[in-house]
C-alpha cells in the first residue's frame, strides 16, 4: 500500500467510527433492528491486508465501539470473528483463482449484487456473534434470531446506501 492509500484508508476508518458513535448509535427500528455501519471499516479494507493486521484492526475497532457502547468486549469479539471469516467468504464468493488478491471491496468494483452478498454474509456473522453474546443464553433464541435478521438487513442496506451515495 502506498502512503496515500494508507492515509485514505485511515480517514475512512475514522469517518465510519465517528458516524457510528455520533449518529447511528441511536438509530434503532422497533427495538429489533440495530445499525452497525462501523463494520464497514473492516469490510472495505484492501484485500492484500494480512490476516494479522486485519484481526488487529478489527480488535481495535471493536474496542473503540465497546468503549462508547459500554459493552465490555462484545463488539470486539464479534468484529474479530467477522474479520477472521472475511478471507474465507472472499474465496467462496469469488470463483476466479488469483482474482481475490486484486479485488477492491466497493460497490463500484463488485457491482450491487456481489457487494450486497459480501456485506450481508459478513454482517450476519458479526450480528449473530454479537447478539448471542449479548443474550448469553439460548432461552431468548427467537427474539435474538429476529434481532440478528433485522439488524443484518438494516446494516447491509445502510452500508450499500452509503457506498452508493459516496462512490466516485
Amino acid at each position: 500500500m502506498t502512503f496515500r492509500e494508507i492515509v485514505s484508508t485511515s480517514l475512512l476508518f475514522l469517518l465510519y467510527l465517528v458516524l457510528q458513535i455520533l449518529l447511528v448509535r441511536n438509530l434503532v427500528l422497533f427495538d429489533y433492528a440495530f445499525c452497525f455501519v462501523y463494520i464497514a471499516c473492516i469490510l472495505l479494507l484492501p484485500n492484500e491486508t494480512s490476516l494479522t493486521w486485519l484481526l488487529l484492526i478489527a480488535f481495535v475497532t471493536g474496542i473503540i465501539v465497546d468503549t462508547f457502547y459500554n459493552t465490555l468486549g462484545m463488539h470486539a469479539a464479534a468484529t474479530v470473528l467477522m474479520a477472521y471469516c472475511r478471507p474465507l467468504i472472499v474465496r467462496a464468493q469469488i470463483d476466479v483463482p488469483g482474482l481475490e488478491s486484486r479485488i477492491e471491496f466497493s460497490l463500484k468494483e463488485l457491482g450491487t449484487g456481489a457487494f450486497f452478498r459480501y456485506v450481508f454474509v459478513l454482517a450476519f456473522i458479526h450480528h449473530t456473534a454479537l447478539f448471542f453474546i449479548e443474550a448469553s443464553s439460548l432461552t431468548l433464541i427467537i427474539p435474538t434470531l429476529i434481532r440478528v435478521a433485522a439488524s443484518t438487513l438494516f446494516t447491509t442496506v445502510s452500508i450499500v446506501l452509503i457506498q452508493f451515495f459516496t462512490r466516485n
